[in-house]
């Protein structure tokens, strides 16, 4: 589960305020809003990148509000991908797992797994200059799957990609979370991606969360 209780924050003229929700466990949920309405500082907000000035973030049956970003049990994919320049997809995949200073044989267990499922294993020692921006995105959801997180937020995943992949990575999106039985967060300005994935939607405006969409 996600859960925000009654968020709050503020940069000189812009506010978030008194933003309220939850999302079932196992539950693909999408936030929709205007770009500037504060999708992204929401998610970051529950990331833990940027410290509400008031309210609570609840993980499950965690107040998280509080814990750095590692010990949230979070996985995040940003809207750009982000991946590390000077890393092959191998390295990107193993990533977490490597600062958590896993075993050498559960890394390229995980890594060649991840690869599998995503359709990545032909590309693992390639840079990310050398993929495709849908190539790129599905690395940067294995990366963020990796340490097998209890939650998933989505930063506009597609919309940087063609229209013709776009149905694909959707479908993808709903398949892996399923399957990682993850409570998903994916924010977006299309209300045909919204339908097209979600459980439930909700939707931002004038710094608030106007109510239940679907």
């Amino acid at each position: 589960m996600i859960q925000l209780e009654s968020i709050t924050w503020h940069a000189g003229n812009f506010r978030l305020e008194d933003i309220g929700f939850s999302i079932p466990t196992g539950s693909y949920g999408v936030l929709m809003g205007r770009t500037g309405s504060g999708k992204t500082t929401l998610l970051e907000i529950i990331c833990g990148l940027r410290r509400p000035s008031a309210g609570r973030v609840r993980i499950g049956d965690r107040d998280v509000t509080e814990d750095p970003p590692a010990m949230r049990g979070i996985g995040y994919v940003p809207q750009d991908g982000a991946l590390f320049p000077t890393m092959t997809v191998r390295e990107q995949l193993g990533f977490a797992l490597q600062v958590r200073r896993r075993a050498a044989a559960e890394i390229a267990q995980r890594v060649d797994q991840l690869a599998t499922e995503l359709g990545l294993t032909a590309l693992l020692d390639r840079l990310p200059h050398h993929l495709s921006g849908g190539e790129r995105q599905r690395v940067a959801l294995g990366r963020a799957l990796a340490a097998q997180p209890k939650v998933l937020l989505l930063d506009e995943p597609l919309s940087a990609i063609d229209e013709e992949l776009r149905d694909d990575l959707a479908a993808l999106l709903r398949r892996v979370q399923r399957e990682h039985g993850v409570t998903a967060l994916h924010i977006t300005h299309s209300r045909a991606e919204a339908d097209l994935l979600a459980d439930v939607i909700f939707r931002l405006a004038d710094g608030r969360v106007v109510g239940t969409v679907k």
